[in-house]
């Protein structure tokens, strides 16, 4: 068992040598090698654990054993890249190794003290290799205060988390009153990051100061699609994440805290687990914490799996064991909560800032972003775009910068067409938003909201009615259906979606979609329901001659809706090969009738059966000639 933290003092004494460790660490003082690999999901899908592994075992073939360490760290965020591996002291970064990198890697690198060249990123601006994470592009404009550690730290290594200042801001407020350390967070200006925005000081003073069981939950459903802001924090630096939800506990009064978490994140409850053992066997979770007084335990729950269990009062059902549905409000959780208690719900990203706040002082924090949305944002910047990854930027960033100068644009040159923001139940903006700075307000302004995060971009080949109908797909499958208008009127919605990518929809159909769209947003009970039409009118909004393509043309730009497009060979570029009849899976494929040879060509052209087609695409896919096309 480690040694046990009784008190602020021994506290700033563990703190202090845990910072001369990693310090030592990092610059090489301690006279060894450090090789660091990515433990994020994305990467340990990719064979970061067996790289580890092989790493482990080659170091000690070669002897190296003590002069060289290997561990994970969290995610580095570039995920397209990874996976990633780190050598410290010099700080060189290899992206997109794998197991047959790593002889090379310790035999030139560890043993030589020559750079693997290959393995370094390219900048595609330049061509220029990149040695270090910081010079990399995409890194640049990136300010970490959620993902404090992520990426730096050893998450299932408590020392190393103190190392890097975790409990500072914990020891600062518990030598605080309870209401000083709402008005350092109300200071601060944070706003909660699980989507409504709404200033996390304010919510913490709603709690009503009486005596009796308080809880403070920790949302990590994390529903939307796309979305790993909060499952990455987590793996990352889950020490953060407790910290935030102490702070949280004292300054309501509250004595526990609950986890609630998605049961598809193992990595990331299993790294919790670690932390909240760690805490305990050291005596900073439990009784008495740090001598002040202060009791507070920690618990897990997982969810199962439904979107509607990110709305509070759901979530707070499914942890009491009941059915993931939401409750009225009034009254609200903070006077009336689980199990009929005073509680507070705050998600994993607003109470990592927490931890900032407390530790780096609320002034910090207010001189990031813009007047009314303080600090920085994290997004999961996927879709149609160059760098796939984890990103946090400062508030008041814009899109242009977040897509381009962080995402890098979009892949094989194609047209950016729209972003949408905050999942299922934000919203498509486009081209002409690209100077919009992200902010809550301002994204609400355009048509769209900042969500939980997520960040999907999409191109010229995406259909913005089909975009919109994936989404009502997925809010149909998971309304609660507790309340008729979330529960009918979805269902009816994606009906008319349906009938308009199927080339049946009438103009009529539209004003029937809007009015649907109203009485929804209007009438749910949740914020699942009033969200829920979002990605409809935005896209009505943004794309509407789109729709009367599908409608009035019976077409769909995008060649997307299989319904209302056909696949057609061009018979001058056709070489007569065959290949696309081998591997057309419907016999759709013949000899043109009556046989047409191209031009300089030898062989019969080959025609596509309009009526057997049945739009796989396979035939484009073995057509080396590029005789294939969507029309």
């Amino acid at each position: 068992m480690s040694e046990r933290i009784q008190s602020f003092e021994q506290l700033q004494e563990k703190q202090a040598a845990c910072t001369k460790c990693l310090d030592d660490k990092f610059t090489g003082k301690d006279g060894k090698r450090h090789v660091v690999l990515c433990g994020g999901t994305g990467c340990l899908s990719s064979h970061s654990d067996e790289i580890r592994e092989k790493f482990s075992k080659v170091i000690e073939q070669e002897g190296l054993s003590d002069k060289v360490t290997v561990n994970q760290v969290g995610c580095f965020g570039f995920c397209s890249q990874g996976p990633f591996v780190k050598i410290y002291p010099e700080d060189t970064l290899y992206r997109m190794v794998s197991m047959d990198d790593v002889e090379e890697i310790v035999e030139k690198d560890l043993k030589g003290n020559e750079i693997v060249d290959r393995l370094l990123y390219v900048d595609p601006r330049t061509n220029e290799k990149v040695t270090k994470q910081d010079d990399i592009e995409f890194y640049k404009k990136q300010m970490r205060i959620a993902l404090h550690g992520c990426g730096a730290i050893d998450p299932e290594n408590i020392d190393e988390a103190l190392g890097d200042g975790a409990f500072v801001g914990l020891a600062k407020a518990l030598k605080m009153d309870r209401k000083q350390v709402i008005q350092e967070v109300l200071d601060s200006g944070l706003r909660g990051r699980g989507g409504a925005g709404f200033p996390t000081g304010r919510k913490w003073s709603f709690v009503p100061d009486i005596e009796g069981p308080k809880y403070l939950v920790c949302n990590g459903d994390e529903g939307d699609p796309g979305a790993f802001m909060d499952r990455s924090i987590l793996e990352g630096n889950p020490f953060a994440v407790i910290e935030g939800m102490m702070i949280g506990g004292y300054a309501i009064g509250a004595q526990d805290g609950y986890f609630y978490v998605r049961a598809e994140y193992p990595i990331a409850v299993n790294r919790l687990k670690l932390a909240i053992k760690a805490m305990e066997e050291v005596g900073l979770l439990g009784d008495n914490i740090l001598g002040s007084g202060f009791n507070f335990r920690v618990h897990i729950r997982l969810g199962a799996g439904a979107f509607v269990c990110g709305e509070e009062t759901a979530l707070l059902n499914s942890i009491e064991g009941k059915r993931g549905m939401p409750r009225p409000r009034p009254p609200f959780p903070a006077v009336k909560g689980l199990w009929g208690h005073p509680t507070c719900v705050n998600n994993v990203e607003t109470l990592a800032s927490v931890s900032y706040i407390l530790r780096e002082g609320a002034s910090k924090f207010a001189s990031v972003g813009t007047e009314k949305s303080k600090g920085t944002k994290v997004f999961a910047l996927g879709g149609k775009i160059n760098n796939v990854g984890l990103v946090e930027v400062p508030m008041g960033t814009t899109l242009r910068e977040l897509i381009y100068d962080i995402g890098g644009g979009i892949p094989n040159n194609k047209e950016f067409k729209a972003i949408q923001t905050g999942g299922p139940s934000g919203g498509c903006l486009t081209a002409k938003d690209l100077d919009t700075q992200i902010d809550y307000d301002n994204l609400v302004a355009a048509g769209s909201m900042m969500g939980s995060g997520g960040a999907i971009v999409m191109d010229e080949d995406n259909c913005m009615v089909d975009v919109a109908k994936f989404y009502m797909e997925f809010i149909c499958d998971e309304s609660c259906g507790k309340c008729s208008p979330c529960r009918i009127g979805t269902k009816r919605m994606l009906e008319i979606l349906t009938k308009i990518t199927e080339g049946n929809g009438t103009m009529e159909d539209l004003e029937a979609l809007k009015e649907l769209a109203d009485n929804v947003k209007t009438n749910s009970l949740c914020g699942l329901g009033q969200t829920a039409p979002n990605p409809i009118l935005s896209t009505l909004n943004a794309f509407y001659d789109e729709y009367v393509e599908h409608i009035v043309n019976k077409k769909c730009p995008a060649h997307v809706c299989k319904n209302l497009m056909s696949y057609v060979i061009d018979k001058d570029k056709c070489f007569g090969c065959k290949m696309c009849q081998k591997g057309c899976p419907a016999d759709a494929i013949h000899l043109i009738e009556p046989e047409y040879v191209a031009p300089g060509k030898k062989l019969p052209a080959m025609h596509i059966d309009p009526v057997a087609c049945v739009k796989c695409g396979a035939c484009i896919a073995t057509c080396k000639f590029g005789a294939i096309s969507k029309q």
